[in-house]
């Protein structure tokens, strides 16, 4: 293996480190169910690349904007 391929893989691997970091943080600051965190844990853990882009698009939730007085 080259040295170049070693470092591309490197930071692909870090990159989706920090990824899978953001939607752990991001799966037990949000308000679902003890059981519902759980499983999205499991399914990011699991399936690190699928998982953390799953939740990207079906998990959080930007709060409601809240009309002004």
């Amino acid at each position: 293996m080259s040295q170049s391929l070693a470092f591309l893989l490197i930071g692909l691997a870090t990159l989706v480190g920090f990824y899978d970091l953001w939607a752990f943080v991001s799966v037990f600051r949000s308000d679902r169910s003890v059981n519902s965190k759980a499983l999205w844990s499991l399914l990011i853990a699991v399936l690190p690349v699928l998982g953390v882009l799953i939740w990207a698009v079906a998990g959080p939730r930007a709060a409601p904007a809240r009309p002004r007085d």
